[in-house]
Formats: structure tokens, C-alpha cells, sequence
């Protein structure tokens, strides 16, 4: 992704999902989903040598056996010569309702061609994720998440992490590795991903996480702009709220 393709950063909708499972404890899972969650879970089993049971704590990361959250977004907008950074979550213990708010944002103000969403492993992860639960709860899906038999280059998607690999297709590298070695403040200076669940379920913490998700946003408008040859935004220039 050249630097040129993207003239107009406010075209441009940064985000980043917080996830857990549905069911907390394994032993409130239905027997039918405990089987599924066996066959799903197989090769996760096998590389950690545990059972299906011991792996359901990763449950989240799988749109058939979690739930959304948390969404966080952001926005940037330049005023004069100073690019400015907005950065919300939309959050609650409803998911559907958490989806609905994102898809009437999306339909509203992101539903054009030249309108693109941008996460850090976003093409993988955030992006299919919601598309997927939106289905599971009979939402139509907004333009942006609707890419069936759409060409790649239809696709408004971008991938910090893509960026970041340089046509290399095994490269992984997290959010916080990059931010790291790049300078970029971390977002991880509270919890991490694998602290969610436990943050909701048992501390029942919501506000904590979707501050967690506010940060995870920054982070990924900040490295966007490091990775196409663009300044970073000032601290304060970026408003959370």
C-alpha cells in the first residue's frame, strides 16, 4: 500500500476489537458446543498437548465460540498543517447492539468507495471476525465488510501488519513487537489480549478494556502513519474519549 493510494486520511476508519468467549467456564458450555469446540480446536490440542478443555480459554479468537465487546475506532482529521487523531470505543455486554452502533457508523459516514478500514492484523483477524458475528445475528453487512467475489483491489482494507511484512506471506509480528522496535508508545502498559476475558468475566471491568481498545487504535494510526512515510501525530493531538 503506496503511500499515494491513501491522499485523504479521513478517509480512512482505524480499529481494532476486543473479544472473549461466550461461555466463560468450560463447564457451562453446551455438551453439542463441547464436541464442536473439540473438532474446531484439533491442531491447537495437538501443537500445545492439551486437551479440548485446557485450549477453551482461547475460545475468543474463534467469531463460531466468542463474542465482541469491544470496538474501537479512530478518526484522523488535519486542521491547518496538523494532522489530529479521535479515538472512541463502542462497548457493552449486548454484542448485537455493540454491532449495530459500528454498522450504522459504517453505513453513515464509510460507505464509499474511497473509504477504507485499517487494523493491525485486521485482514485476518478483526475484519472477518465482525462480518462473521454480524451474520450470526442477521445484520446486514455494511459495504466495507461485504466482500464476497469482490476483485482484491475492491477490497477496502487495510493491514498495518501487511505493511509491515513487505510481501513476506509468513511474517507475523504483533502490534506491541512493532510499536517497540519503532519507537511508537505501547499500548500495552495495563493488560493484554490475554487478560480479557479474565478482566470481563471476573473483575467485570468493561471500561478498563475498552481503554485497553482505545490505546490498541492509537497504536495502529500511529504505526499506519510510520509505515506510509508520514509524521506521527503529537500526543496531544490525539483525543480519546
Amino acid at each position: 500500500m503506496r503511500n499515494e493510494r491513501v491522499k485523504d486520511l479521513g478517509h480512512v476508519l482505524f480499529l481494532d476489537i476486543e473479544t472473549v468467549p461466550e461461555v466463560y467456564c468450560w463447564s457451562d458450555v453446551d455438551p453439542a458446543r463441547q464436541v464442536l469446540w473439540d473438532q474446531k480446536s484439533r491442531f491447537r490440542q495437538a501443537s500445545h498437548g492439551k486437551s479440548a478443555e485446557e485450549v477453551y480459554k482461547e475460545a475468543g479468537i474463534f467469531a463460531e465460540f466468542g463474542k465482541i465487546i469491544c470496538i474501537g475506532v479512530g478518526r484522523i482529521d488535519k486542521k491547518g498543517n496538523a494532522h489530529r487523531l479521535r479515538v472512541t470505543t463502542l462497548h457493552g455486554d449486548d454484542e448485537r447492539d455493540v454491532l449495530l452502533r459500528f454498522v450504522e457508523l459504517l453505513d453513515r459516514h464509510y460507505h464509499g468507495e474511497e473509504h477504507r478500514l485499517c487494523a493491525h492484523n485486521g485482514k485476518e483477524f478483526d475484519f472477518p471476525y465482525i462480518a462473521r458475528r454480524c451474520v450470526i445475528h442477521g445484520i446486514p453487512l455494511p459495504r466495507l465488510l461485504d466482500v464476497a467475489g469482490a476483485k482484491p483491489w475492491e477490497v477496502g482494507h487495510l493491514d498495518t501488519m501487511e505493511l509491515w511484512s513487505f510481501g513476506d506471506r509468513k511474517n507475523f509480528t504483533s502490534l506491541a513487537l512493532l510499536t517497540h522496535i519503532l519507537g511508537i508508545e505501547s499500548p500495552k502498559d495495563d493488560i493484554t489480549g490475554a487478560d480479557v476475558a479474565r478482566v470481563y468475566y471476573e473483575d467485570k471491568d468493561l471500561d478498563r478494556i475498552a481503554a485497553y481498545c482505545r490505546k490498541d487504535v492509537v497504536a495502529t494510526a500511529q504505526l499506519f502513519m510510520r509505515l506510509t512515510g508520514r509524521s506521527g501525530i503529537p500526543t496531544e493531538h490525539i483525543e480519546q474519549v
